[in-house]
């Protein structure tokens, strides 16, 4: 399996998006729309406040009437963030992630945020590796190298 540090390193984009829990929706849904994001970390300084998704969007803004524009990410934000370290693995996250119904984990090192990976970046790392094992067995049975 894979270890979160290998994932967060082939990742193309290594920034992890934050916004203040000041800061109005309208403002984060721009910031994801522009990045191709579905997160953004809510920080206070280096502290993580919460996550806010496209789900809390959906959830608590449009179905409970609220408006975007007016509406600060720390009234509808995540707070109860659930986060991996980078010596774990794949495996483990996408147990988190599975149990958890989430599809973003932040990546915290010695109390540091480090990184994010996504339900996507998961997948993209097994297929990855059920490629390498496909080709290694192929190679085995028709004798090549």
């Amino acid at each position: 399996m894979t270890s979160v540090a290998k994932i967060l390193q082939s990742k193309p984009d290594a920034i992890v998006h934050t916004i203040a829990p000041t800061a109005l929706v309208f403002d984060a849904l721009k910031l994801m729309a522009d990045k191709g994001i579905g997160a953004l970390l809510v920080t206070e300084g280096e502290t993580i406040a919460g996550i806010f998704t496209e789900r809390d969007y959906a959830r608590k803004i449009a179905l409970m009437g609220r408006t975007s524009s007016v509406t600060q990410v720390r009234d509808v934000m995540t707070t109860a963030v659930r986060f991996v370290r980078p010596d774990q693995t794949s495996e483990q996250c996408m147990q988190i992630m599975s149990t958890g119904r989430l599809r973003h984990l932040p990546v915290v090192d010695n109390g540091k945020l480090v990184g994010m990976i996504s339900i996507g970046d998961l997948v993209k790392d097994i297929i990855s590796e059920q490629k390498f094992i496909i080709e290694q067995l192929e190679h085995y049975i028709t004798g090549t190298h």
